[in-house]
């Protein structure tokens, strides 16, 4: 599961010898990669007991790490293993304690697994729906001489800066333009043509989420919970709660139920 940006993670490893028992390294080294390419190495890891080494790593970027553990000299050895970070605000369209309730979890052993599947049905919802959390989009625009520009997140709340990429373009002050928060149609008020390529910057989302669609968020946790259930464990119906398709070996992540309360909010087709 992915970890919180600023949280410390135990990373470890272990060193056996020709036996197969648990023996100290001559020399032990950790590298950590950042995502951004940077690197941090500890050495020498001192055992935490015979052949067992282990390091609190407190994180500074959000993204994919990747650990390498090197052993060196007597008993030598490599391990690469790696762990994700969560960015500082992750998006989520129910908070833990909403999912949780409607899961009827009252203790912590599952929040980690919970906040995660909340994340992948946020993307599964905004995938269909456009931006629910608002966050900031900056995207690029090409053309010239173009009557108007779309944005590609809608809803939008408002558009920042309108910037030009190249040296000596031209850059439009925002209280000159026109935007469309439902399309995302943005356009000169006095019917000029914006020239490219320019440089978007603007908030997406929706600062009062529907009740829809944190009904459909709530639909699909429960559904997505099922799934771990296996066969072997009690079901809580069969029918309409079941979990997979008719078709053998087919299932789906979003329930029926679901997709019609998010579809007053469907972004248009060939839109998203």
């Amino acid at each position: 599961m992915p970890f919180d940006l600023g949280a410390v993670v135990p990373l470890g490893t272990t060193v056996r010898d020709a036996a197969g028992d648990l023996a100290n390294a001559g020399l032990m080294s950790l590298t950590v990669t950042l995502p951004d390419a940077t690197a941090t190495t500890v050495t020498p890891v001192a055992p935490t007991s015979t052949g067992v080494y282990a390091y609190d790593y407190a994180t500074t970027q959000a993204g994919r790490h990747t650990v390498r553990w090197v052993a060196t000299g007597v008993n030598a050895g490599a391990y690469t293993d790696s762990f994700d970070v969560r960015e500082s605000t992750p998006p989520g369209i129910l908070s833990l304690a909403d999912a949780k309730k409607h899961l009827n979890k009252t203790t912590t052993t599952d929040d980690d697994e919970i906040r995660s599947w909340v994340e992948s049905i946020t993307a599964g919802i905004e995938g269909l729906c456009g931006p629910v959390v608002v966050r900031t989009v900056s995207e690029r625009h090409d053309g010239r001489r173009v009557p108007l520009i779309c944005l590609r997140q809608t809803p939008i709340l408002s558009v920042t800066s309108v910037v030009a990429i190249l040296t000596g373009g031209t850059t439009y002050t925002v209280a000159d333009l026109d935007v469309d928060t439902v399309t995302g149609v943005v356009q000169r008020l006095d019917g000029g043509t914006l020239t490219g390529p320019l440089r978007v910057t603007y908030t997406a989302g929706r600062r009062i989420v529907p009740a829809a669609m944190t009904s459909a968020a709530r639909i699909i946790l429960q559904h997505l919970w099922r799934t771990q259930q296996g066969p072997g464990r009690p079901q809580l119906g069969t029918g309409d709660f079941d979990v997979t398709e008719p078709i053998q070996g087919f299932g789906y992540a979003i329930p029926n139920r679901a997709l019609q309360l998010l579809e007053p909010y469907r972004l248009p087709p060939g839109v998203g």
